[in-house]
């Protein structure tokens, strides 16, 4: 499981614009809806959300209990099965001056808290109260991602790109588009590219670790930076001949070859493997890849008796929906066990 870092400020403050007047449109929540919020849930569920009527797509709504007591403004989604994404306590006059507010927070948090590295998720979507928004910074390239109807409106994203201009000076902005979240979102269809500036690569470091870096490429935003914690912590325990399998881009690899005598990467994605050996090369180290289906890999080496003194498991999510549960489970005891009994007596193995 990651364990991603959310700030103690655990719910949205009120907005300055409490005292203005309310030409939002109005939903009242079963007992139920109101009761999450009531818990410091953001989201709830469209099956809790009653008196939708002709509410446009992304738009502000005031949010009732059962009883008709005001609960505070959400970002309202049409199509989503979320329905509404809390943004406020208060009243909200002005969406993208307070999504260009909470930006400034969320950059100013992260100067005291963020160390030993130039790439970091600068924008945590609902963890720093802005439903639907991701921004990853890498050096001086940001990457973001719009996921909801509210964040895609023309006056938000001018608000998102220009307060992140401004803040941090990036030579680039690029955006990364999940086509799937956008059809759900019943938004039109996007391609990633550049919104901002001519820089969409670049090079960074994590640890002391050095990694190339190319907007446009990769999965998620370009890199799993919510793990950086974790590949300094595996970089401690790694000793002898260390597997990283599912490596992607070679960041476990990577930290693996500072305190190990030798470590072989493995991933079914040639595109993946031919950034995680530029990475190697940028770095001064030498790494075996080999392009391959993780579970047949382990099983092949399992087999001729293959054994490690360091085992890194980082795969893709295995249960997209609950339909996927039971074989997800499964695949991961599986993928342990072969992991576990190629390990020699006094071995790590860092399981993700």
């Amino acid at each position: 499981m990651r364990l991603s870092l959310v700030s103690s400020h655990l719910w949205m403050p009120k907005s300055s614009g409490s005292s203005a007047k309310h030409a939002e449109p109005s939903v009242t929540l079963s007992p139920r809806g109101a009761n999450r919020l009531l818990a410091r849930h953001p989201w709830v569920y469209r099956s809790d959300v009653t008196g939708e009527k002709d509410i446009p797509p992304g738009a502000l709504v005031r949010v009732h209990d059962p009883r008709g007591k005001f609960l505070g403004t959400a970002l309202y989604s049409s199509s989503s099965q979320i329905a509404i994404r809390m943004i406020s306590h208060g009243s909200v006059a002005d969406l993208p001056g307070l999504v260009a507010e909470r930006i400034r927070a969320a950059i100013a948090y992260r100067k005291d808290l963020v160390a030993n590295t130039d790439a970091y998720r600068v924008v945590f979507s609902e963890a720093d109260f802005l439903p639907g928004l991701i921004v990853d910074r890498y050096n001086d390239v940001l990457s973001l991602q719009i996921l909801t109807q509210a964040m895609d409106a023309v006056p938000v994203r001018e608000a998102i790109v220009e307060t992140l201009r401004s803040e941090l000076r990036p030579a680039g902005i690029v955006e990364r588009v999940e086509a799937r979240i956008r059809e759900l979102e019943q938004l039109p269809a996007l391609p990633s590219g550049l919104l901002w500036g001519e820089k969409s690569s670049t090079e960074f470091r994590m640890n002391g670790v050095g990694f190339r870096y190319d907007g446009l490429e990769g999965q998620k935003t370009g890199a799993f930076l919510d793990q950086r914690e974790n590949y300094a912590a595996a970089a401690q325990y790694a000793h002898g001949e260390a597997l990283d399998a599912f490596c992607y881009q070679g960041p476990f690899a990577l930290h693996l070859a500072q305190k190990s005598s030798s470590v072989t990467g493995v991933d079914s994605s040639r595109p993946a493997l031919e950034m995680a050996d530029k990475n190697a090369e940028l770095n001064g180290r030498e790494v075996e890849w080999i392009e391959g289906n993780a579970f047949d890999v382990l099983r092949e080496y399992a087999a001729a008796g293959r054994q490690y003194d360091t085992v890194v498991l980082d795969p893709t999510a295995f249960a997209k929906t609950k339909r996927d549960l039971e074989k997800a489970l499964g695949g991961y005891k599986e993928l342990n066990l072969r992991a576990i009994k190629m390990l020699r007596t006094g071995g790590i193995l860092v399981t993700c």
